[in-house]
């Protein structure tokens, strides 16, 4: 099972077309959940204002997430995949026990403590600065892209 938990909705209609597409190409592989909850106003003067906020969002996001789920955070101090790589990290995780993955899409002032201390592992997607909402079309295409991998698919060429 893959679940994606990402603070905000998506308000583009061209992005939520996108996304549709993906989840509708991965249901062939995989059971696959997005949960999206609420984000803050981000209008915060100070760095404790900005922690509190990173704490109740990282609190909705905790809620979320069951003990046996292993959680990949997207940040920007990840470890950085090629398309291969990361197709044989996520079919390893898959196969040795971790059949239910997270991907968390933190808030625009990043994850909380309280989530980075539960997190697995951390991926960082590129070293170009994406919104929330196009990281989620963009990882759903990259886990797509896995399991064309995977299946040896001309997808990936």
């Amino acid at each position: 099972m893959i679940k994606i938990i990402a603070v905000g909705k998506i308000k583009e209609k061209g992005l939520n077309l996108m996304i549709q597409e993906y989840v509708k190409r991965l249901q062939a592989f995989s059971k696959l959940e997005i949960i999206e909850v609420n984000d803050e106003a981000t209008t915060a003067s100070s760095s404790a204002m900005e922690a509190q906020i990173k704490e109740k969002e990282g609190e909705r996001i905790l809620s979320k997430i069951k003990d046996q789920e292993y959680v990949i955070l997207l940040d920007l101090w990840g470890k950085m995949y090629d398309s291969i790589t990361f197709s044989k990290h996520i079919e390893q995780l898959q196969t040795y026990g971790h059949s239910n993955l997270t991907f968390v899409i933190a808030g625009s002032l990043g994850p909380g403590e309280n989530v980075y201390q539960r997190v697995n592992e951390r991926w960082k997607l590129s070293d170009l600065t994406f919104t929330h909402q196009m990281t989620r079309v963009l990882i759903l295409e990259q886990i797509y892209r896995a399991y064309m991998i995977r299946n040896h698919s001309p997808y990936h060429k």
